[in-house]
This record gives C-alpha cells, structure tokens and sequence, in this order.
C-alpha cells in the first residue's frame, strides 16, 4: 500500500508537549520513516479532556472548534494518547458543524492502533535489548479495544505486543494482572490521592516484581504516574512511550509501490 500521499495530521496532546516532547519527537519519526507524509499544526492546544470529565464540557467547545479546524482537511490524525484519541472521538462536536464534526472524528486514531489497523505494520527494524513490561492503559484497552480484556471469555489479542515482539533484542515480561489500572484517571489522581497512588504501587510492583528494565505504554499519562511512584522509591526502573521503543534504532522504510 502507498500511503506516502496521504495527509497525516499528528496531535499531540498538551501534557506530552509540555512534559515530554522527546514522545511527540519519536512519534513524528517513526511516522517519517514508515514512509508517511505528516503535518504538525503549530496552533493546536487541548483536547478538552480535562474539563469535560470534570464536569464542564461546554468549557471545551473552543478546543473543539480548534481541533476541528486544523485538522478538518486530513486524511488521518494520529495521537500518541490513548485517552485524549478516546474523548476526541467520543465527544468532538464543533459549533454548526454535527456532521462534520462526526467525519472527523472517524479519522482520529492512537497510534498503535494507527500502526496496525490502518498502515498494518508487520515489520519494524527497531533494536531494544532491555526487559520491558508493557502496562495497558485503561483507555485505549476498553475504549480503543487495542487488547482483549482478561476477564471476557475471548480469543485473547495485543496490538501493542504484536508490534513490541517486531522489536529486535526487546525481551517483554509477563505480569501477573496484565490489564489493572494505574489509578492515575486524569483528575482521579488529585480527587482520590491515597487510592490512586495505592493502585500505582501496586502496578509498579508487579513490573519490578519480574525484573522489568522498562515500563512501556501507549499513554504517557499513566507512565508519567507510574514514573512518579518510581522515581520516589528510588527505583531504577525507566518509564518509555511505545513509539520512542519502536522508533529506538528503527531504520528508514519505504512505502510500497501501488500495484
């Protein structure tokens, strides 16, 4: 498939743009190098997220109308955030523009699931050689559907390990409870303290627990709490975005000729 063609908007949501830029940097090369043409709309903010789970979505309608306005003229429009993907798609509704608006959000998608549904990625030249355990975000596990969840009784799936286990040298740990939440929940973390931290722990030990070297994800939110916990129990072990492991080393594909 082709798709050096396509316009490919990429969002990156505030607090990976703020925190950790070396996420949004990674995930614009690995677009890159997969052959993918991609633009960065410098006058992107918000997604709105915030407010709208606090209660106060009509305060987000102007990240709506902004959103919808950079991105409206793109193919796709990749996020490496499970959570902020999910409320795009959920709730993104500009002003006058129902319709619209409903288009858009069909061509939001995070990017693993961007990687495998829509490019269908099945070789990336990537080398990490650490032990990494990977910590599914609730967002993107029940919202996006990118891995089965353990308690249905269905043919188990992972998107983001099929395209971990593509990774040369990486060496992916088993966990004893692969799908439990952080307990970072956005504004939970500050409203419920003592249960979110107690839910992070809790994680975190069932990383280190198995020797883990690195805790991966596809939302930086939850690394960013997981990291916090492990940075103060002087832990040595690192939190890293998927696209920063499966841009680690990876080296210049190109697209396929149409046929």
């Amino acid at each position: 498939m082709n798709y050096s063609n396509w316009k490919i908007g990429l969002f990156i949501p505030c607090y990976v743009d703020q925190f950790y830029p070396q996420v949004g940097i990674a995930t614009l090369e690995l677009l890159e190098k997969l052959g993918c043409t991609v633009t960065f709309p410098l006058n992107q903010t918000c997604c709105g997220q915030p407010m709208a789970n606090s209660g106060f979505e009509h305060l987000s309608r102007s990240c709506d109308n902004l959103f919808y306005d950079i991105f409206k003229d793109c193919d796709y429009i990749v996020s490496p955030s499970g959570s902020c993907v999910l409320h795009i798609k959920d709730h993104l509704k500009a002003d006058n523009k129902a319709d619209e608006s409903k288009v858009l959000r069909k061509k939001v998608y995070e990017l693993v699931e961007f990687l495998t549904d829509v490019l269908k990625i099945d070789r990336i030249e990537a080398e990490f050689p650490h032990r990494v355990g990977l910590h599914q975000g609730c967002h993107g596990q029940r919202g996006l559907h990118l891995s089965q969840m353990s308690e249905l009784n269905a043919a188990p799936y992972s998107k983001p390990v099929s395209l971990l286990k593509q990774v040369k040298g990486i060496e992916l740990i088993d966990l004893d409870r692969t799908d439990e939440c952080c307990g970072f929940g956005g504004t939970f973390c500050v409203s419920e303290e003592a249960v979110s931290v107690k839910m992070g722990k809790d994680r975190v030990a069932d990383h280190i627990r198995h020797h883990a070297e690195y805790i991966t994800g596809s939302d930086m939110s939850c690394l960013m709490h997981l990291g916090g916990i492990l940075k103060r129990g002087n832990s040595n072990v690192q939190v890293m975005h998927i696209a920063e492991i499966l841009n680690a080393g990876i080296k210049k594909q190109k697209p396929e000729p149409v046929h």
